[in-house]
C-alpha cells in the first residue's frame, strides 16, 4: 500500500465508521501510541497531534451521530445530497465497472469515496490512475470543500474539526499530485 492509499484508507474509514466500531480499534491504537506521525507523508503535525489526543470514545460516537447519523444529521455524508455532488447511481456504476465490491450503503458516502480511491490505487490496472483522477474530479472534489467546511462548523469535538482540516489538506495535496501527473502524461503523449 503506498502513501496515497494509506491516507485515503485512514481518512475514509474515520468518516465512514462510528468511532465505537470494532474495525477502528487498530487505528485507535496507532493514535494512542502516537505512531501516525511516523508514516504520515504530509506536513500536518499540529493537526495529527489534535487527532491523537485522548478522546472519550463515547463522546466521539455522539459527535459522529450528531454529524452524520441516520436521523437528521447536521452534515450529510452523501454526495447526492449536495448541490455539486454526484448522483449515487453514477458513483455506483463507476465503482462496480472497476470491480470494487460495494455494500448496501450508498456508494456516494464521503468516507466510502476515499476508501474507493484507496481500493482503486491498491488494485490498479494500467489505466487506474485515470480512474482515480476521475473519482477525484467528478465525484469527490466538486463537493468536498462544502462538506468539510460544514463538518468543521458543526463538530462538537476537536477530533472531527481536526479530521476535517487534515482531510482538506490531504485531498488538496493528493489532487495536486494526481492532476500534475495527468498533465505530465498528456505532455508525454503530445
Amino acid at each position: 500500500m503506498n502513501e496515497f492509499s494509506v491516507l485515503c484508507r485512514i481518512l475514509g474509514t474515520l468518516f465512514y465508521r462510528n468511532p465505537n466500531d470494532p474495525a477502528l480499534q487498530p487505528l485507535w491504537e496507532l493514535f494512542k501510541e502516537g505512531k501516525l506521525n511516523q508514516n504520515w507523508p504530509l506536513e500536518q503535525d499540529d493537526l495529527l497531534a489534535q487527532l491523537q489526543r485522548h478522546y472519550d470514545r463515547d463522546e466521539l460516537s455522539r459527535d459522529y451521530q450528531q454529524l452524520f447519523g441516520d436521523e437528521s444529521p447536521s452534515v450529510t455524508p452523501f454526495g447526492h445530497q449536495w448541490p455539486q455532488g454526484p448522483a449515487e447511481s453514477e458513483v455506483k456504476n463507476f465503482l462496480t465497472t472497476r470491480g470494487m465490491p460495494l455494500s448496501t450503503t450508498a456508494a456516494d458516502h464521503f468516507g466510502l469515496l476515499l476508501i474507493a480511491a484507496s481500493w482503486l490505487e491498491d488494485h490498479a490496472a494500467a489505466d487506474e490512475n485515470q480512474a482515480i483522477t476521475a473519482l477525484f474530479d467528478e465525484f469527490l472534489l466538486p463537493w468536498c470543500g462544502a462538506f468539510l467546511g460544514k463538518v468543521e462548523a458543526h463538530a462538537q469535538t476537536g477530533f472531527y474539526r481536526a479530521l476535517a482540516m487534515t482531510t482538506r489538506g490531504a485531498l488538496q495535496a493528493m489532487a495536486d499530485e494526481l492532476f500534475a501527473g495527468e498533465e505530465y502524461d498528456e505532455d508525454e503523449e503530445a
